[in-house]
Formats: C-alpha cells, sequence, structure tokens
C-alpha cells in the first residue's frame, strides 16, 4: 500500500490484516504510529507544483552566504518551538513564517549551507527534498521519522539530524560543523540527488527505482496469507 497523504497511516490501522501484513510505503514514516522500518518503506514527500521537475543545483560552498534557512506555516509543536526560538532572532539561523514580499524561496534555498526540515503535523516534509535538489546540506528535525532509502543511504554523510530538545542549539551544532566536512557534506548531496528525481519515464536509480528497491529488500519480511481462501 502506497500513500503519501496523512491518511495512509490511520487508515490502515484500522484494517488489522492490512496493518500487519502488508507492505506499506508512507511518507509519513513516525515509528511512533506503528512504522515498522523492516516492514514498511519510507517515501520521500515531493511537492511538483507545476507537475515537472525544476531545475536542479546551486551555488558552490563557498558562495552560500546563509548559515540556515527555514520558511513556514506554524504546522505542530516543532515548528512553534524553531519559531519561537529563532524567528527575527538571528542574522545566521534566517527563519521565517512567511517571507518578505519579493524575496524567493527558491533562491534562498540556494544560498544557504543549511536547510532547515522540521517535522509539522506529521514528520514528514518536502523541504527535505527541496533542500537535495537545491544541494543544501537537510537539517532533519523530527522525532520518530525514518528517513527515505536508509537501507542503502548513509544519511549521516550528507544530512544532519537534530533532536527536538536541541532546537535552542542549531546555531552551536552547526557552527560545529568544519568547513573541510560541511564540503564534503555537501558534496554528497550532490551524489544523492539522483535518487530523489522524478523522471518520465523512470531513469535508473532515480525515486521510482529507489522505492522498488526497498519494496523488494523488504518483501521477504512479509508473509503473504490468502484471506479468500
Amino acid at each position: 500500500m502506497l500513500s503519501c497523504h496523512d491518511w495512509g497511516p490511520k487508515t490502515s490501522s484500522f484494517v488489522p490484516s492490512l496493518f500487519h501484513n502488508s507492505i506499506r510505503v508512507l511518507c509519513n514514516a513516525n515509528t511512533s504510529e506503528g512504522f515498522k522500518p523492516s516492514k514498511d518503506a519510507s517515501l520521500p514527500e515531493i511537492n511538483l507544483f507545476t507537475g515537472e521537475m525544476t531545475s536542479l543545483g546551486g551555488p558552490s560552498p563557498s558562495k552560500r552566504t546563509t548559515l540556515a534557512f527555514f520558511a513556514g506555516r506554524l504546522h505542530g509543536h516543532i515548528r512553534s518551538l524553531l519559531l519561537k526560538r529563532w524567528k527575527n532572532n538571528d542574522t545566521d539561523i534566517q527563519v521565517y513564517e512567511t517571507l518578505p514580499r519579493g524575496v524567493s524561496y527558491i533562491e534562498m534555498l540556494r544560498n544557504s549551507k543549511f536547510c532547515l526540515c522540521p517535522s509539522g503535523y506529521e514528520v514528514a516534509s518536502p523541504r527535505v527534498v527541496e533542500a537535495i535538489y537545491a544541494e543544501c546540506v537537510p537539517v532533519l528535525i523530527s522525532d520518530g521519522y525514518i528517513p527515505p532509502f536508509s537501507d542503502v543511504l548513509n544519511w549521516k554523510a550528507f544530512s544532519v539530524e537534530i533532536k527536538v530538545k536541541d532546537i535552542p542549539r542549531i546555531k552551536e551544532i552547526l557552527m560545529g560543523i568544519s568547513s573541510s566536512h560541511y564540503v564534503r557534506m555537501q558534496r554528497r548531496v550532490k551524489m544523492a540527488q539522483r535518487h530523489f528525481v522524478v523522471n518520465d519515464p523512470p531513469k535508473r536509480y532515480d525515486v521510482f527505482h529507489m522505492t522498488l528497491h526497498s519494496l523488494w529488500l523488504r518483501r521477504l519480511n512479509i508473509r503473504v496469507a490468502d484471506y479468500y481462501s
């Protein structure tokens, strides 16, 4: 069962045979809501505004002038904590609920070294893929989130994971990453990018094939029963 909408985990929980005996491919891969990494697969949340891919890439690390960036509405307690601590508080950590008129969201992503990706009402956020498209190192701020394709991708190599309790320490944590380490992380974001790209028709190693690979890895962990016999 595949679902990128919030209803996916909740709906499947009302059907025990589906919940326990199927591979659920979910954007909201939340272990606190019954997501089981050995059985279920995490799907990247991708927001294609026009139905087509926007241009990929961004400036080199030396030309990215903003340390960290986030813009988004108050969805859930994690974003409330983030905005309360960092909104209009530090020029290095640029956090907005609404971007000022004339400021481009995409350009802000491209000009930032780190892109903050806090969970909203649900753990998944399209900002993770938006950051990867802009070759900005994603900063995952969540509780219980299993990033996509974790079976084969080492997320620690190209992203930063920050616990919710450490939101006040975001600047300290990011400033503690050396320039050489950041350059390596950013290079790995560029390498991982192709695994999150949507192609029509699909191409090798893109998001379609990565999702199929996630299913293939889990096929032996599921015992398929014939409920109609």
